[in-house]
């Protein structure tokens, strides 16, 4: 084996030159000793044979010598000593061939070492010699091999100069390198701009076509393209320049370079200011056959204006810039420059031209669509709301969202029931602690050894992890694998997603932490708070994002996130560190160093739906230690948590919400990039409806209901209660059969244990993630409860909103929206306890076909048990519970109580939110699209005394259908009798404008009729397969128009696709849709522990999936209608001063003011759909898809 092989590398090296004897025996000074390990069986090549056969004649003349110290230790004072001597053959006659007897050795004075002597002695002494020489020999060797394994270590130097393959431009290149007076440093980029690229081929012009398609980037090349600009986010340049040129002169690698990754390197040294660099990168864009663009000419010109370049050079850089078809206007406007960018650029150019001005920054775009035009008129009365807290209160939130978002994140104490801490609970604790030390200082280690061999593969001009690896210190990974150490198994894909996603956004927060931008925000957001803040005026009333506009220059678009395959590659990179440095005691109740370490993570394999995933699986004694030790403390990702601030208003695709944070305007999976990039192309302005609603509706502060909170709490530390919403714990959770079954058991019973036991697990898994759902939303309300704070939105590629924090909101089940009130409150004025009343009838399910007047009448009837519930809520007659929603119905009947006990209940502050639901919101569109005035009628679009409720005419007319079949001899028409209701048909109604098809909702209403304990259970797939087709006619009957509608929605979607196209369109309000539905296409991410392998349906370059597009396009297209109907009432409420929110359909105001919300949400439902919607989608289809190819 080879010295590198033994000593693994520089360390290995080191303990192969250190001085070691053989054991127990020192070794000479001055001499090389050598350790051998255990001899391990292996094919040795003869040059490893020769080193180890001297290295044997080494260790045999150590022996040789330490048996002549022991002979000389033998002699004593006065004794005669025989010696061993070695027959020596005689030189002349004399003797014959008798031997000469050995002589003996007299002992002279006292202490003296008697001298060999002999023939043995001679012999020995020439031994010892040509050993000696063979250990000199030995050593030189070792030397040698020192010497050239340090050179194969230490780091190659970066190579700056490219090689060339275009004659012309190497020349010229040498010219310069060599500094002739021909070609000074100044001109050298003027003459690279000269030089055309030879004439190409159409095959070679083809081929860079292609190349030069960033949408159609493989995946080679996204890896390729993230690892330069990642190494511009971590000063890195020098090696991404390495890299780039080890690229180009390798003819098959520079096909996979684009003029993005020249431009990105060139950008960097442009910002660096070093010219000569610079000049190097584009040489190799002439030399590579690609054109320059305008980002190329803007940062050979920053660089330029940062070094004072001669005018000269960068009149030529102008004048082939004009050759080029570029315009010197467009470098200010389609180029995105930071402010420092733009003055260096601006500089060069006036050096030129000193009457050059840049362009005017546009004035502020006003969106024009017909629906907003009062939204932003500058006429007409507004009284745009403001929080209640006072500016100072306001800039202290703040800074602990500033702190909070710095430190990336928050520590929050579980409400699980504490344990008691006994003596085994505190040593769990201590071990775990102790362990925990060792673990971070092991991960310290792995990555920078990790660090380290990724760097050596990096300067051999290979894209490694490296420049990723930098991203974060060691010490910042070591935090972020310790919070990501799992408790349980996990998918290694997930958590490899969830490591790389996780150390892009740290170091984004720490980048605008280096960059001063903090201090920037601070100023600025301090401004913006005097449009809130309760006791500050500004001169005219502005919408959030206006004002902060207002404030300074748009904010310079923040770094992408890098491709899914590179967040895997680093992701799993991190994962396979935790893996191999986290150890722990075979028995962590021994003593430190008694027994031996084991692994606390697994790689282990299992199957899931018939495939095989790599799971991170914990050893069973460190789940046995976690579940010991019972740790009170739960950690979560700061966008993981609402905000203690008002959220930054949105004002483009890539800013607003956290203040540091980086938040997509519109969520999407992990990879997907056609909506950002659509977003991106759109006119700002048509943005202005979206962004300013999902300002109004984060701008709503929030705060915790105590009261429910508590009953809550008591209920999920006791047994919980299923039925109410909380879950149990998992001690309650049904237990498997026990036992081993006798070897006669029929296989019938084995079978039925089987499913049992299958069964058993299955709830218990589902247990287990319902109770950790709700630990985490009754964590969060419990350390929010004494705060006020805020939900910032986002939207999906639909328009539909949603709050960014996903633990802890209002969009969760009933308990969690029965956690939250409005921060503000608001007198109840002379119709709000009325509209309280009202609400807590809706909530109850009881009266949905009454009246307004009828509901009131009930609630006051049922009074007395209203307040029996909010006085004795878990031991009174427990009315809340038989509501539908029994969480919200608690928390209005305390509100209720508080109001009717105070003097005066107009004057009561109520903080309750009130909602108006839509009535099957899906068909109420479908009806207004129609202009179908009988299915307008049955769901509540039509003036009527009693409001309708659409899915109990359904099941009337179900029964019709069956009482006809009936009568007409049909057995599955005559077993349904009495069994048709509401509630069996009401998710299939619900759903069939959304695209369930039949089998979907065969299946839904299978599910209800195996709730009827007496109906048969073997005519059930009969039975639902014409409960299903009646209730697909009903709506046919009621709905005329709508199922027209749908059909055509579907045909033009099948065409479109068909023809290779997602579909697109765009909504009332200017939201640009793309249907992410493609063809699934798979991607693996080699090397490590395991190569990933996953399924992406969401790829652009991939032909659309027509199924997918044709079934999503009708349900999908009603959705963006329901959001722009919610946006319009959200903006128009805002405009009147009201707290507004929303879950999609259902609108949440104060009591005080449901009428004026009511008359806002019928006014903007008129007036959207006066709009010719489909004559406007059918005009922008035919536009987009039958026009002449893009």
């Amino acid at each position: 084996m080879s010295v590198l092989r033994w000593g693994c590398g520089a360390g290995g090296l080191g303990r192969v030159l250190r001085s070691c004897g053989r054991r127990g025996l020192p070794a000479e000074e001055g001499t090389l000793g050598v350790g051998l390990g255990p001899r391990r069986s292996s094919s040795a090549s003869p040059r490893e044979q020769d080193l180890r056969k001297d290295w044997g004649h080494a260790e045999l003349l150590e022996v040789l010598e330490a048996r002549v110290r022991q002979l000389q230790a033998e002699s004593v004072s006065e004794v005669t000593v025989n010696k061993v001597d070695v027959a020596r053959l005689p030189e002349s006659g004399g003797g014959g061939g008798s031997f000469q007897p050995p002589r003996k050795a007299q002992v002279g004075a006292k202490g003296a070492a008697p001298q060999p002597s002999g023939r043995w002695a001679e012999k020995l002494d020439k031994e010892k010699q040509t050993l000696q020489k063979r250990k000199q020999q030995l050593e030189m060797k070792l030397q040698v091999q020192a010497q050239r394994l340090s050179q194969k270590l230490k780091p190659k130097p970066l190579k700056m100069e490219p090689q060339l393959v275009r004659r012309q431009l190497a020349d010229s290149l040498q010219c310069w390198a060599q500094g002739t007076p021909e070609s000074p440093s100044e001109e050298q980029l003027a003459q690279a701009l000269q030089k055309v690229p030879q004439k190409l081929s159409p095959k070679e012009e083809q081929a860079l076509a292609d190349r030069e398609v960033e949408a159609q980037l493989t995946g080679q090349q996204q890896k390729l393209l993230a690892f330069f600009e990642c190494c511009l986010l971590t000063d890195n340049l020098r090696l991404a320049h390495h890299v780039l040129v080890a690229h180009h002169g390798n003819p098959h690698k520079q096909q996979l370079l684009t003029l993005a990754m020249y431009n990105t390197i060139m950008l960097g040294w442009a910002r660096q200011g070093s010219f000569k660099e610079l000049v190097y990168v584009f040489i190799m864009v002439k030399d590579a056959g690609f054109s320059p663009d305008l980002l190329s000419y803007a940062a050979a010109l920053q660089c330029m204006g940062r070094l004072d370049q001669h005018a000269r050079t960068i009149q030529r850089c102008l004048e082939q810039m004009a050759q080029d078809g570029l315009q010197l206007q467009d470098l200010f406007t389609a180029v995105p420059l930071s402010e420092e960018e733009r003055a260096a650029l601006l500089r060069a150019i006036v050096k030129v031209q000193p009457t050059f001005s840049p362009p005017p920054r546009s004035p502020p775009q006003v969106n024009t669509s017909v629906l907003l035009r009062e939204i932003y008129a500058k006429d007409g009365p507004v009284s745009y709301p403001k929080l209640h807290l006072p500016l100072k209160t306001l800039q202290g939130l703040f800074q602990q969202q500033l702190h909070m978002e710095l430190t990336t994140s928050v520590y929050v104490e579980s409400v699980e029931k504490a344990a008691v801490l006994t003596k085994e609970v505190m040593h769990a604790r201590k071990t775990l602690k102790n362990l925990r030390v060792q673990w971070e200082a092991a991960l310290h280690r792995a990555l920078q050894e990790t660090k380290a061999s990724l760097a050596r593969q990096a300067h051999k001009g290979r894209p490694t992890l490296y420049p990723f690896m930098c991203l974060l210190s060691e010490r910042e990974f070591v935090q972020l694998l310790m919070q990501a150490l799992p408790a349980q198994g996990e998918s290694l894909v997930c958590v490899a997603q969830e490591l790389g996603r996780r150390a892009f956004s740290r170091h984004m927060v720490q980048k605008q932490q280096l960059n001063n931008q903090v201090q920037a925000l601070e100023q600025r957001y301090t401004q913006y708070l005097h449009l809130l803040a309760s006791d500050t005026q500004v001169a005219e009333p502005h919408l959030p994002r206006q004002y902060w506009e207002a404030l300074g220059p748009p904010e310079v678009p923040q770094e992408k996130s890098f491709p899914l395959p590179v967040l895997l590659q680093l992701g799993r990179q991190l994962a396979e560190v935790l893996v191999q440095a986290v150890q722990m005691p075979r028995s962590p109740a021994s003593p430190p160093g008694s027994c031996g370490l084991i692994p606390v993570l697994y790689h282990v394999y299992s199957f899931r739906s018939f495939r095989q995933i790599g799971i991170l699986k914990p050893h069973p004694a460190y789940m046995q230690l976690l579940a010991t030790a019972a740790e009170p403390t739960l950690t979560f990702e700061t966008v993981d948590v609402p905000m203690l601030c008002p959220p930054l208003p949105w004002t483009s695709p890539h800013s607003g919400a956290f203040l540091l944070s980086p938040t997509k305007l519109m969520r999407s999976v992990e990879g997907t990039t056609q909506h950002q990039q659509l977003l991106e192309c759109c006119p700002p302005a048509e943005l202005h409806g979206a962004l300013d609603t999902l300002t109004q509706l984060g701008n709503c502060a929030w705060r915790v209901n105590g009261h429910v909170l508590d009953l809550v709490l008591e209920l999920f530390r006791d047994k919980g209660c299923s039925r109410l919403g909380v879950p149990p714990p998992p001690s309650e959770a049904p237990r498997p059969p026990e036992g081993r079954l006798p070897r006669d058991t029929p296989p019938a019973q084995k079978a039925e244990l089987r499913r049992e036991l299958a069964r058993c697990l299955k709830v218990a898994r589902e247990m287990h993630s319902l109770r950790t759902d709700a630990l985490y939303r009754l964590s969060l309300a419990q350390h929010l409860r004494h705060r006020i704070f805020w939900l910032p939105h986002n939207m999906d590629f639909r328009g539909r909103t949603y709050p960014c924090p996903p633990h802890f909101n209002h969009l969760g089940s009933d308990l969690a929206r029965a956690l939250l009130e409005f921060a503000e409150g608001r007198p109840l004025g002379p119709h709000g306890l009325d509209w309280l009343k009202i609400h807590l009838v809706n909530l109850t399910g009881l009266k949905k076909r009454e009246s307004l007047r009828a509901r009131l009448a009930f609630a006051n009837e049922v009074m007395e048990d209203i307040l029996d519930s909010a006085d004795q809520p878990l031991a009174g007659r427990k009315w809340w519970m038989e509501a539908d929603e029994p969480w919200q119905a608690l928390a209005c009947c305390m509100e209720i109580a508080r109001a009717v006990r105070t003097p005066d209940p107009a004057t009561y502050i109520s903080h309750l939110p009130v909602h108006q639901d839509g009535s099957c919101n899906g068909l109420q569109h479908y009806a207004a699209l129609g202009r179908d005035s009988v299915g307008a009628a049955s769901v509540n679009l039509m003036p009527l005394d009693l409001p309708q409720d659409v899915y109990s005419g359904v099941a009337a007319q179900v029964e019709v259908f069956r009482r006809q079949d009936a009568d007409q001899g049909l057995q599955v028409a005559q077993v349904l009798e009495g069994f048709i209701n509401r509630k069996v048909v009401k998710q299939t109604v619900m759903t069939v404008v959304y695209g369930v098809t039949r089998y979907g909702g065969r299946l839904q209403i299978e599910k209800r009729l195996r709730e009827f304990s007496d109906f048969p259970q073997d005519l059930l797939w009969e039975a639902s397969n014409y409960l299903v087709r009646q209730v697909f006619n009903s709506l046919q009957e009621m709905f005329s128009s709508t199922r027209a509608i749908q059909h055509w929605l579907t045909e033009s979607a099948r065409l479109i696709s068909q023809a290779g196209s997602a579909v697109e369109w765009v909504t009332p309000l200017g939201i640009p849709v793309i249907q992410p539905y493609h063809q699934e296409a798979k991607f693996m991410v080699k090397g490590g522990i395991q190569s990933i392998t996953c399924s992406k349906a969401w790829d652009s370059s991939q032909k659309p999936n027509t199924q997918k597009q044709k079934n999503g396009f009708p349900p999908n297209f009603i959705h963006s209608l329901d959001s722009s109907h919610m946006m319009l009432t959200a903006l128009h409420c805002y405009r009147k001063g009201l707290t507004f929110v929303s879950v999609h359909d259902c609108f949440w105001t104060h009591a005080a003011d449901i009428a004026i919300m009511n008359q806002v949400c019928r006014e903007q439902f008129v007036r959207l759909h006066s709009q010719p919607i489909l004559q406007d989608l059918s005009a922008f289809l035919v536009k987009r898809f039958c026009s002449s190819p893009r």
